[in-house]
Parts: structure tokens; C-alpha cells; sequence
């Protein structure tokens, strides 16, 4: 498997891991943490697939660059989530785990550009 098509079943996986998740929260986060949650999430897919596209280096570490700062944005906001208790440590841990091989691989990315 090539490194393009792992990470982005890696963030796929993520996205839809998210997506589950988060039907689970109150009615009344489904503005608020729900829709920031999932912004962000989609964002690191869209943004690593449309950098990947891109032909110009600079261009394409730029959609990089803001893939992994949407990364960030959800993790925070799903520690967030668990600490008021939105979902559970499994879950959590399983999502966060995963949202940090994405942070390497993109970090990894980063580097060599």
C-alpha cells in the first residue's frame, strides 16, 4: 500500500469515526460542538486531498500545513467532548489514537517538503 492511499484511509476511517461519535451528543451541542467537531474533521480530509492534487510544492505544503492544524482543532474539541463526558474513554482513545498516526504521517509530510 502506498503512503498516499494509507493515509488517506487513515483519515477517512477518522472522519467517519467522528461522524459516528458524534451523533451520540446532546441535541443541544448539534450546533456548537457537534458542527465544530465535524468542520474540523472534514477539513483534514478535504484539505490533504486537495493539497495532494495541487502540482505546485509550495501550494500543495500549504493544504498540508492546514490539514494538520484542522487535526489539532479536533483533537482538542474531542477532549473536550470527553471531559464533559459526551463520549466514552474507549472511543476517546481510539479516535485519539488514530488522529495521532495521522498527525505524524501529515507531520512526516511536512518535513520532507
Amino acid at each position: 500500500m502506498t503512503f498516499h492511499k494509507e493515509l488517506r484511509e487513515r483519515i477517512d476511517e477518522y472522519v467517519h469515526g467522528v461522524y459516528a461519535v458524534s451523533r451520540d451528543f446532546p441535541k443541544e451541542e448539534l450546533y456548537g460542538v457537534v458542527s465544530q467537531l465535524r468542520r474540523a474533521a472534514l477539513s483534514v480530509a478535504l484539505n490533504y486531498i486537495e493539497g495532494y492534487a495541487r502540482l505546485r510544492s509550495l501550494v500543495r505544503k500549504n493544504f498540508t500545513k492546514i490539514a494538520y492544524g484542522s487535526l489539532q482543532e479536533s483533537i482538542y474539541l474531542l477532549r473536550f467532548s470527553f471531559e464533559e463526558k459526551y463520549l466514552n474513554k474507549e472511543k476517546y482513545e481510539t479516535l485519539c489514537g488514530l488522529a495521532d498516526s495521522i498527525g505524524k504521517m501529515l507531520w512526516g509530510m511536512l518535513q520532507k517538503m
